[in-house]
């Protein structure tokens, strides 16, 4: 990748974050609005207990996409699997039809399996459009972390350019900020010497990669 496309990309995965924050910082803002012209109590802690669903919101988000977009600690670190698991159950906990199954023993993982893990999991999340079910599993063997996120409903909601995106067929100057997170992931996986696949049905969406381990870390 040159350096265009690295700031071209830079600036999709930032149009991306600034659409996911629009909604519940809007939501802030509208609120304190209200707050500001309302003066029934009851009311009142209506308009309080929206705002801070909006900030918990805003926080859940911005968590997430610090550790899925951000290089913050380099991508040598390893981070323990709760932290993770804790924002995609923070992303979900809001969406009453759609339930998380795991299935990951590792203690921690390293941080570009971490990415790796949480953009398929947006990705899966977003594709369950009428609910269902997530099936998040995470495995380190033969020196290898293997990554599946598999989407269950009665609808599959799947952008054909984000699996494009995957596997590396998109032209880049097709590239979105609907694609691009999708195309980052694709990216890492290839520059740590592994990859990404998916295969879809219309209720299904499989979403998987291999990432070779470190290898002062495999032992």
């Amino acid at each position: 990748m040159n350096e265009q496309d690295s700031i071209d990309l830079a600036a999709m995965l930032c149009s991306r974050l600034c659409h996911d924050m629009l909604s519940p910082v809007g939501a802030l803002n509208n609120g304190l609005e209200l707050l500001a012209m309302e003066d029934d109590p009851e009311m009142r802690r209506n308009v309080i207990d929206l705002l801070e669903q909006s900030a918990k919101t805003s926080t859940n988000k911005l968590k997430f996409f610090r550790l899925a977009f951000g290089a913050a600690g380099g991508f040598g670190d390893r981070v323990d699997v709760d932290e993770p698991k804790s924002l995609i159950d923070a992303l979900v906990a809001d969406k009453d039809k759609i339930e998380i199954n795991w299935a990951i023993e590792a203690a921690n993982l390293a941080k570009p399996a971490v990415k790796v893990l949480l953009n398929l999991s947006q990705i899966a999340i977003d594709a369950l459009v009428r609910g269902g079910t997530l099936d998040i599993g995470a495995e380190i063997r033969d020196g290898n972390c293997e990554i599946v996120v598999r989407a269950t409903g009665t609808k599959i909601g799947f952008d054909d350019n984000i699996g494009k995106a995957l596997d590396g067929s998109l032209p880049h100057s097709e590239l979105s900020s609907r694609t691009a997170a999708a195309h980052m992931i694709a990216l890492l996986a290839e520059q740590a010497g592994g990859g990404v696949q998916y295969a879809k049905t219309d209720e299904t969406l499989v979403l998987g990669a291999v990432l070779p381990e470190a290898k002062d870390l495999i032992g």
